[in-house]
């Protein structure tokens, strides 16, 4: 989400056939990193920054100004050219639900917690959302829409059973869903992924699917179904994608959990600040930018995103 440019997805055959069209779904095809389908060309003459600033507790701070705060690109310091705080910015967020065998048994709670969520955090008047499940294979349930109904629907005709592809799932929904449905205002982008962060049947590597994330420029909110301590790599790889992106993980030890770390998540989307530069040492490399966020306020912790790709000259617009 680059303000004032356009993001061009060179992704071709992006859904599967008739069969899964005739049923409400699509099926995300396999792409494998490194072909061209897999490029996201943006023009990053402008970075915008989405953070949340919390104090020793993990209560938000949100009385800060634009002075309180200092941007570095790559090491450098960069201008602050755009500040909001509280902001109330349109919404874009994407849901991911793990279908697969291995939730099961507590699959009915985490249906219903999502209708939850989706119904508190959008504002049918300008937030939209979507809807991907995964198992063997990642689908788009429900598109874009800002009718809850819809997306309520969807969540309830979910099914679990099938292996596991949570890599595909993020990948796809940051390539093929993310940078559509762009309002000409200032915007935000949300991932909210529910699973075990298990994954056996992906097309994709977990770098890969970071990658994607990083390029999409989203926020990845992460809520593990893992019930016991053994499954301490999957929960790695949850808290992996949301501290590379500025979100938050959460790991709900009960299935009544889920409730709370979803309206945890939606209150952490009332309370972000929005900063806006213009990288002064910027390149058309290709390569990744990092991207730190200061406060002067003491004793206070700032959660943003790490950075951001580059295109490569040419691929500018």
């Amino acid at each position: 989400m680059l303000l004032r440019c356009s993001a061009l997805l060179a992704a071709v055959g992006l859904f599967a056939a008739a069969g899964a069209q005739e049923s409400g779904t699509a099926e995300f095809e396999p792409v494998y990193a490194g072909q061209e389908s897999d490029i996201i060309r943006i023009d990053v003459a402008r970075v915008p920054l989405l953070f949340t600033v919390t104090d020793r507790r993990n209560r938000f701070i949100t009385d800060l100004g634009r002075e309180d705060f200092r941007v570095f690109d790559d090491g450098w310091e960069q201008e602050i050219r755009e500040f909001d705080r509280e902001s109330d910015l349109p919404l874009r967020i994407g849901v991911i639900l793990d279908t697969s065998n291995s939730i099961r048994a507590r699959f009915k709670f985490e249906q219903e917690a999502a209708i939850e969520f989706l119904q508190g955090v959008l504002a049918e008047e300008h937030d939209r959302a979507f809807l991907v499940s995964f198992d063997t294979r990642a689908e788009l349930i429900v598109d874009y829409t800002n009718n809850i109904d819809d997306l309520a629907d969807g969540v309830r005709r979910l099914r679990a059973g099938g292996g596991t592809a949570l890599y595909d799932a993020i990948y796809y929904a940051c390539r093929d869903k993310l940078p559509e449905d762009q309002p000409k205002e200032q915007f935000r982008r949300a991932l909210v992924v529910i699973g075990d962060g298990a994954d056996n049947r992906s097309t994709v590597t977990r770098e890969d699917a970071l990658e994607m994330a990083h390029k999409a420029e989203t926020v990845v909110y992460t809520i593990s179904t893992n019930r016991t301590g053994t499954a301490e790599s999957g929960d790695k790889t949850l808290r992996r994608f949301a501290r590379e992106t500025g979100g938050v993980a959460f790991h709900p030890f009960q299935a009544r959990d889920l409730q709370q770390s979803f309206a945890n998540i939606a209150n952490e989307l009332r309370h972000q600040y929005f900063i806006l530069y213009s990288p002064s040492q910027f390149v058309n490399d290709g390569s990744f930018h990092t991207v730190e966020v200061r406060t002067r306020h003491r004793n206070a912790t700032v959660r943003v995103r790490r950075g951001y790709y580059a295109p490569l000259p040419g691929e500018s617009n």
